[in-house]
């Protein structure tokens, strides 16, 4: 089977459970979003020489993906998401981000003032996942604002991984 399927080709795609919508759906522009903020974490993982790095970035973009389904979905499609046994992000996915918070909290690291990007590749990657974070964020948000959001953990979740990826640059910025 290819690739090319030509379905998209007058603007539509389908959501989970073959619900078609128009692409520029905010449903379809949050788990756009995510997708770009996933290959921007890998980015940052690539360039990551320090494996602590490396392996937290790797759990948080297998969190992304389940993320990912997630806001593919519909709300009126959530109970037959949920009866099929795919994954819901839990408060436990953000408390994995708030433990590594605190590791990198503990060391002492933090910063007075603006972060201007670009001390290092690495660094640089990890800023650039973390503006487009924010932007998946917004997205997300704005799912909210039009009660097309079924789990309010999210935005949560989000906005850590946001503060995570900050703090991991100024941590690399360190090292």
């Amino acid at each position: 089977m290819s690739i090319v399927t030509k379905k998209g080709d007058h603007g539509q795609t389908s959501l989970m459970y073959n619900r078609s919508v128009s692409k520029c759906h905010p449903r379809v522009a949050a788990y756009g979003t995510v997708d770009e903020l996933n290959s921007a974490i890998g980015l940052a993982r690539a360039n990551a020489i320090h494996p602590f790095v490396k392996e937290n970035l790797l759990k948080v973009q297998k969190d992304l993906v389940g993320l990912m389904g997630e806001l593919a979905t519909a709300i009126e499609d959530m109970p037959r998401y949920k009866k099929d046994g795919l994954p819901l992000l839990t408060s436990e996915a953000t408390a994995k981000i708030e433990v590594i918070v605190k590791e990198i909290e503990a060391q002492k690291i933090s910063f007075k003032g603006w972060a201007t990007p670009g001390d290092n590749a690495s660094s640089a990657a990890l800023d650039f996942a973390r503006t487009v974070c924010r932007r998946a964020e917004r997205s997300i948000c704005g799912l909210q604002e039009i009660n097309q959001l079924h789990n309010a953990e999210i935005i949560v979740f989000i906005n850590r991984l946001s503060d995570l990826l900050w703090l991991m640059a100024r941590w690399v910025e360190t090292q």
